[in-house]
Order: C-alpha cells, then structure tokens, then sequence
C-alpha cells in the first residue's frame, strides 16, 4: 500500500476508506492549545483525528472543529470506548455522549479502547447495533491481541477493521500485524515514536542522516512502509509539519531490516492481557 500524502486513503474492509496517516490528540487538555494544535495539524495535511472518551477531551476538540470551520465530510474522527463505559447498553449511552460532545451526528471510526473480558461481547456487539443505527461508520478495536481477535472471531457477526496498538521500532509486534493483515485489518500505531524512547536509537540516527530526515520521520516512513497507520502527536506545529514530511523519500530493504532488529518487545504502556482480565489500566 503506498500512501503518497496526508490526502492518500487506504480501503478499509467494510468498505469505507481511511487516511493513511493521523493525528492524535492524547494529552491535549484545553482549547487554547486544541485550537492551535489542530489549526497547524489541518494546515500541515491531516484529516484523520483521534481521540477518545478517555481522553476528556472530546468537547474541546468538537469546538475546536466548529471554531475552525472544518466541514465535516472533510474529517475522518475517531474515538474510542472507555473500559467503565463497556456493556451493551452501557456503551450505546456512552457513544451517545461521545457525539454530542464531538458536535457531530456520526462516528467516521469506533474502537474499543482496551479489551475487558467482563463485557467482552457485549462491548463489539454494541458497536455492530451503532453502525447498524448509522451513527458509526466503521468498527474496530484497539490494544486487542491476536488471541483476542481469534476470541472475537467465534461470536462477531463482522470483524474490526482497524487494531489501534502500541507499535514503535522496540515493539514492532511483527506477528500481530501479520495476523492483522493475513484477516484484513489495518493495524495502526498509537505511540509510533515510542513515547520519544526510541528517538534516541543511534542506529534510526544514522538511517535518518542518511536520508537528510529527523529520527522521527525516519521511524514514521518505516512503519508507513511496514503498511502501518501510524497516528503520531505532538503540540508543537514545527514538529507536526515535520511529521508529515515522509513521502519524499524511501527507506531501503536493508534499512527496513535494520530497524526492525531494534525490536525488544519493549512496552511504555499497559499489557493488554491484564487490562482484559482487571477491567482497568495500571
């Protein structure tokens, strides 16, 4: 799949499309700074914009989205449901809100924010009942592993199109993502730099030198290459255009190898089997 720019979308397997690259809004916390930092985010190329019920931020960003302007088929917005918003009934209300705090009528993209083997079912089967109901366009998960997904698979009457992970040089979950795309699921990337960890790698440094490009930009193109939907953040608007300026270049196979044998399976977030079996992040 080769995303040529912020504008390039990718098919989905439901049948929608999605833009190849995104922006997150983790961390963002008020409106002076939501403004500015979409602001640049939409100049800088961006569509995609994720955010989640967790997050506490869904009515700054949908008044950010007013105060901009944005149409709204212009946008591709995704949120996520809670883990004390799981449930059937439970998450149908929950999404409800979600939306009315987002100023919009419609979901581009539902994920369940982590696995919880409480209300395992229930949760996805609430999400098949929205997309049914038009007020979700497409569904899917996030922090699911491949046993999850097999889980899933033996009561879901369709399957997520999307599996937001944590996904960076030291955690390239090579065999999730094979699994992800062998069963036509795009796996995207939250913390696609690591949380900044991985930035100081000597090895990425010298690959990006190479190419005139920052560590992180090198990082971005690597995981766009691997057909990874990366979503990187940041609140600084030189950074955000910088982090969309990887199409102007291409990692070789022998820089492809070389940074996915930087892998150490090194999480800087939860396990996800502990947040299915406690219910809750740690």
């Amino acid at each position: 799949m080769t995303i040529k720019n912020l504008a390039s979308t990718r098919p989905l397997a439901d049948g929608n499309a999605i833009p190849g690259m995104g922006f997150g809004t983790y961390l963002l916390s008020d409106q002076e700074t939501m403004d500015a930092t979409i602001k640049a985010a939409w100049d800088a190329g961006y569509r995609l914009f994720d955010t989640a019920m967790l997050y506490r931020n869904e009515d700054i960003l949908g008044t950010t989205l007013q105060h901009l302007q944005i149409p709204r088929q212009e946008l591709f917005l995704t949120s996520k449901v809670a883990e004390v918003a799981q449930g059937y009934d439970e998450t149908l209300q929950a999404v409800t809100g979600s939306l009315k705090r987002l100023q919009t009528d419609y979901l581009d993209l539902l994920l369940i924010h982590w696995p919880v083997r409480e209300h395992f079912f229930d949760t996805w089967r609430a999400l098949e009942q929205l997309k049914a109901n038009g007020q979700v366009k497409s569904i899917g998960v996030s922090n699911y592993t491949v046993a999850h997904l097999e889980l899933l698979a033996t009561k879901a009457k369709e399957m997520p199109v999307i599996n937001q992970v944590e996904y960076h040089p030291y955690l390239n979950q090579q065999a999730l993502n094979d699994f992800d795309t062998a069963n036509h699921i795009i796996t995207e990337a939250w913390s696609p730099l690591g949380r900044r960890v991985d930035l100081a790698d000597p090895m990425i440094a010298k690959i990006a030198g190479h190419h005139n490009k920052s560590v992180a930009q090198t990082i971005l193109r690597w995981e766009l290459q691997h057909d990874i939907l990366p979503i990187p953040k940041s609140q600084h608007a030189e950074r955000i255009r910088q982090n969309a300026e990887i199409f102007d270049f291409t990692l070789s196979e022998d820089e492809m190898t070389m940074i996915d044998l930087l892998n150490k399976n090194q999480r800087n977030g939860n396990e996800p089997e502990i947040v299915y079996e406690t219910g809750k992040q740690y």
